[in-house]
């Protein structure tokens, strides 16, 4: 009987606690309690508390002693019934004490024996023992506690306690705010929504990993609706997504009440100390504690780049040890004799089973098969795989490894990515389980072999390896808004050369847990035409999950930047073109919002446009571009001010979504997988980017055909392309026409499952601008407070 168990019992939770089996036998044995005495001796500790709990719930008197109590012949004279428990009734206590017709129950520890006389006759059932009772009493226990056990794995309904908000007016930074709310303890959070306790593991206080077994659990209960935020082509300072995803779940859960939540991405280092900022929404619409969301977290991002360095590093060690050994040596160090015994590894069995070697005696190969097995013969001009470092660092562009004397003259350049944009990212991302994540790390072409054929992970030896580095960043971590309301946040994929999205497994997981009336709000990176495209073509695809509907954020800002207001620059105070009223530019900037509405329109799916609204914004601009909208398609435009009220300020934006997830929708994908690689590229230029045509360069039709030719055309199209303009060139907004999209190069996740063009060229590795965002962060030594975040 453990101590919740009891504290439970005596507080009257009896449909969550089990009364000790002894004490079920007693009561089962005593009738008609109320106003009797009952004296309870020898009795302490859990059961004797228990007892006197139940005994007095069905209104008897409990009086207690010890058989050497001085009081002890008062107490049993005065006693109905005497419950003994412990060691039974000594010699020297005389039989006349007891009053005639008492009931005796022993609970003694020889209870089993049923060998106690208290010596009456004229004493009530005075030898009644309850050993056989209390063992039909445990077995009863046991199916409770199957019972209850089998009602745990259900659905719960929720019992979500938000936090209150109070805005205050002007709006303080964002780390003032998040550090201003005392989040609930993640655990007390996860039994709200309906985790079990061994689902969860928890890191601090507010954060938690949560364990794929759930979708096991929870797999016929039926999902919720889905809701994907994208956006308008933004400015260079962000049009708001993260901030409307976090309103929207607040104002729906917490002020609606209706169960919600919101599946955001990781974000990167890179830009947190360089000069974007933190990406855990903003001003009273958030997710908190905002210095744990973009610093860390639980480690994925740090795993992901272990992971990604140990192939990068496993490659480059392979290629040093082909060139340095003889077949045979090579094989004998790759397959050793260890404690007189020479055998493959499960992977190198793998291995030779592709290669067509139907051998698993290591002695029996031929010297032919031992060359082909030991050898990859890697090309290393067609080497793709980098290393990665999650910090924004122009001078790792390019560099040059194999330098020192040990590495024999093997140099050759190569480069440094961020962390987040290595293919073990997306592979996060997109992948449905444990056994799938290893099949797609396993898959991950890192180059070809001087055959022209692809050489793998599995090939090099070290999917076991990168699965093993990967097993605790799948968990989605939890988290929680402003108001209260949960959150995951999982993967974050660049939105150029890979989706953009969270992951597959956070929207699963949460779409289980809200029930079916319930809502999952989630958001594609940078503008609908880039992020969105690519969450139906790709994510969808992976997932076979649909939206409902897609929430479109716009801004009166970046709308006048498209109808030819100047420049945007992040850093720089806006024009005044963008703090006063101009009708004109708005409507004019109207076109990419239409646009945008329209790139929705083709996969069959409502769409709302949320108006972020800034205090600069005039109620003439706002009505304008809600008008503009409604008539250009969307379901409902609404104005939408979480930013500065939080929930409250969405509430409107939340009608309009739960609404509009409720009409018909005809989703389809824009194109069919089976498609030539060149065509799929065609479509989405044409028919998502507003492209006259496409032009590949010879170096993108050679991969083409490569790819092709190695079995990967009916893979999914995953364009790198600028967020800054529907066109290829960030500097025409609005909506370009009539230009021929230049495809550079084509290149590919094998693992993730995507071809990915390049339009133009596309940095993977972030600069630091002459004044990064570092310089305002600090710590607090006597605190441990971060400051500067934002």
């Amino acid at each position: 009987l453990s101590d919740v168990n009891l504290g439970r019992l005596i507080r009257g939770d009896a449909c969550d606690c089990l009364v000790p089996p002894t004490v079920c036998a007693v009561m089962e044995l005593l009738e008609d309690l109320g106003g009797k005495t009952v004296l309870l001796v020898g009795a302490s500790g859990a059961v004797g508390a228990t007892l006197q709990c139940m005994l007095q719930r069905e209104g008897a008197t409990t009086l207690s002693c010890q058989w050497k109590a001085p009081q002890l012949q008062t107490k049993l004279h005065h006693a109905d019934a005497v419950v003994v428990v412990g060691s039974r009734k000594p010699d020297d206590v005389p039989v006349s004490w007891i009053k005639p017709g008492t009931t005796i129950i022993s609970c003694s520890h020889d209870l089993l024996s049923e060998k106690h006389n208290y010596g009456r006759q004229d004493s009530h059932a005075a030898e009644n023992t309850v050993g056989s009772l209390a063992i039909a009493m445990r077995m009863q226990n046991m199916v409770k506690n199957t019972e209850r056990w089998i009602q745990s794995q259900q659905y719960r309904k929720w019992d979500l306690r938000c936090l209150k908000l109070q805005p205050l007016s002007p709006v303080p930074s964002d780390i003032e705010i998040s550090r201003a709310q005392s989040p609930k303890a993640v655990d007390v959070l996860a039994k709200e929504i309906g985790l079990l306790t061994d689902e969860i593991e928890i890191y601090g206080q507010t954060k938690a990993k949560v364990r794929l077994s759930l979708l096991e659990r929870l797999k016929n209960q039926p999902d919720g609706k889905y809701v994907l935020v994208a956006g308008i082509t933004p400015t260079p300072l962000g049009e708001g997504k993260s901030t409307v995803t976090i309103g929207l779940v607040q104002a729906l859960t917490a002020h609606l009440n209706i169960n919600s939540f919101a599946c955001l991405r990781q974000p990167s280092q890179g830009p947190t100390f360089g000069v974007k900022g933190g990406a855990a929404g903003g001003g009273y619409a958030q997710v908190i504690p905002m210095e744990e969301f973009n610093l860390h977290l639980t480690g994925d991002i740090h795993a992901i780049t272990a992971a990604n360095n140990l192939l990068a590093a496993a490659i480059d060690a392979r290629i040093l040890h082909e060139n340095t050994q003889s077949d045979k040596a090579l094989y004998n160090r790759l397959v050793p004799v260890v404690n007189g015994v020479r055998e493959f590894s499960p992977i190198q069995l793998s291995r030779l089973r592709r290669l067509g070697i139907n051998k698993t005696d290591p002695g029996t190969l031929t010297e032919e098969e031992i060359s082909k097995f030991a050898r990859l013969d890697i090309d290393p001009s067609t080497i793709t795989w980098q290393r990665v470092v999650d910090t924004n660092d122009r001078f790792l562009r390019k560099i040059t490894v194999g330098q020192a004397n040990t590495e024999k003259g093997f140099v050759r350049q190569a480069q440094f990515d961020i962390a987040v944009a290595s293919e073990i990212m997306a592979i996060l991302a997109l992948t449905t389980s444990l056994q799938d994540m290893k099949e797609r790390l396993g898959k991950m072409v890192v180059a070809n072999d001087k055959k022209g054929e692809p050489v793998t992970a599995e090939d090099l030896g070290v999917t076991g390896a990168l699965a093993v580095l990967m097993k605790d960043a799948i968990k989605p971590t939890l988290m929680q808004t402003l108001e209260g309301t949960p959150v995951f946040v999982h993967a974050g994929p660049f939105a150029n050369i890979a989706h953009g999205n969270s992951s597959v497994l956070a929207d699963k997981i949460a779409l289980k847990l809200v029930g079916e009336k319930g809502f999952v709000v989630t958001e594609a990176g940078f503008g609908a035409d880039i992020g969105m495209e690519k969450f139906f073509n790709i994510k969808c695809r992976s997932s076979g999950l649909v939206p409902s509907v897609v929430v479109l954020v716009a801004t009166v800002r970046a709308l006048k930047m498209h109808g030819g207001g100047p420049n945007v620059t992040a850093g720089a105070p806006l024009k005044k073109e963008y703090t006063e009223e101009n009708l004109q530019l708005v409507a004019d900037g109207c076109c990419n919002l239409q646009k945008q509405i329209q790139i929705t329109q083709l996969f069959g799916v409502p769409v709302v446009v949320a108006l972020n609204v800034f205090k600069t914004d005039s109620p003439a601009e706002v009505d304008l571009v809600c008008e503009i909208a409604k008539q250009s398609g969307a379901f409902d435009a609404v104005p939408c001010n979480h930013w500065s009220a939080g929930g409250r300020g969405a509430v409107k934006l939340a009608q309009a979504v739960e609404k509009a997830a409720n009409q018909k929708k005809n989703f389809k994908y824009l194109y069919s997988l089976e498609l030539p690689i060149v065509e799929k590229i065609r479509i989405i230029a044409q028919k998502v980017y507003g492209a006259q045509d496409i032009e590949l360069s010879p170096a993108a039709q050679s991969q083409v055909d490569r790819y092709t030719r190695q079995g990967f055309g009916n893979l999914p199209i995953c364009m790198a392309k600028t967020h800054l303009s529907l066109s290829h060139q960030p500097e025409r907004k609005g909506v370009p026409t009539g230009f021929i999209l230049p495809i550079s190069d084509v290149r590919a996740s094998i693992g993730a499952g995507f071809i990915y063009p390049l339009v133009g060229t596309m940095s993977t590795m972030p600069g630091l601008p002459t004044r990064p965002c570092f310089y305002d962060i600090d710590l607090d030594p006597v605190t441990e407070q971060v400051k500067g975040l934002f």
